[in-house]
């Protein structure tokens, strides 16, 4: 084989394996070359492998951003030894203010008591950082992370909408619904709306409604009118612990009164029954 059908066999094997890349295809689109070479030799230079093109070059991946800790807010931890300020104002282990100190000295008593640095204030001036054992900070944070808990949920706002006249059964089964959802502490907003056989003042008709719940319970809004008198509404909440404890005092002081006048009854009793005898 001639050196010139070599030639054309090998610019004939490249041409067709490149032309499958869509480099190739972009840069034909484009008409740009790698280098200032006459035109003559564009095409054959954009087949060649020296060829390197923009889009052949790889991407820096973005780097992904971390996601902020559910417990940050929740946290207190060890500076280590890197202080940013060169002035502190020092609390020590006991608690007790060591007044202003050189990072220098902090760090020369961290080393002797073995001790860690806690931010406490960066606000002030100068800022305020702590000395704290291992153990005083693990404390801090088992502390820091039982408050997070005990935060309290937002409160949820269930609604509930029926007639006044509402069958028996149906109203019994509301307001068991209302019972269910005051002791997974909602509020329950009750409107009622009036019928053509409702008599009485709608305010005082859903209050006596209210009542007839087996569950202890308090009042957001008490009833009212609404509608220009068509309805009425009020909002309902679970009883507060002082609210508890001053119906237990009354209940018990009820029962005391009961137990007292049922004793004085028998003392009654038993005098006329010693008088018929004698």
């Amino acid at each position: 084989m001639s050196a010139g059908c070599a030639r054309w066999l090998l610019n004939f094997s490249t041409r067709a394996i490149r032309s499958s890349s869509p480099v190739y295809r972009l840069s034909l689109a484009r008409s740009t070359t790698c280098t200032d070479k006459p035109n003559v030799f564009t095409i054959f230079w954009s087949r060649s492998m020296l060829c390197t093109t923009a889009e052949n070059t790889p991407e820096t991946p973005t780097p992904k951003k971390k996601k902020p800790s559910g417990h940050s807010n929740a946290s207190i931890s060890s500076i280590g030894r890197k202080i940013p300020h060169r002035l502190i104002q020092v609390i020590g282990e006991s608690g007790g203010n060591m007044g202003t100190m050189h990072r220098s000295d902090v760090l020369r008593i961290m080393d002797e008591q073995g001790l860690k640095l806690v931010l406490l204030s960066e606000n002030q001036d100068p800022p305020v950082y702590r000395l704290m054992s291992g153990k005083q900070i693990h404390e801090e944070q088992l502390m820091l992370r039982e408050k997070q808990k005990a935060k309290p949920a937002p409160v949820q706002v269930k609604e509930l909408t029926f007639s006044s006249g509402i069958a028996t059964h149906d109203l019994t089964t509301k307001l068991k619904q209302v019972e269910s959802w005051l002791e997974k502490k909602h509020h329950v907003r009750i409107t009622l709306r009036s019928s053509r056989n409702s008599t009485g003042n709608m305010d005082s008709n859903l209050e006596s409604l209210v009542q007839q719940m087996e569950v202890d319970f308090g009042y957001v809004s008490k009833p009212k009118v609404i509608r220009d008198g068509q309805a009425a509404m009020c909002i309902l909440r679970p009883p507060s612990a002082k609210e508890l404890a001053q119906k237990s005092k009354k209940k018990q002081i009820a029962e005391s009164s009961t137990e007292s006048a049922s004793t004085s009854v028998d003392g009654t009793k038993n005098t006329s029954e010693s008088s018929v005898q004698q």
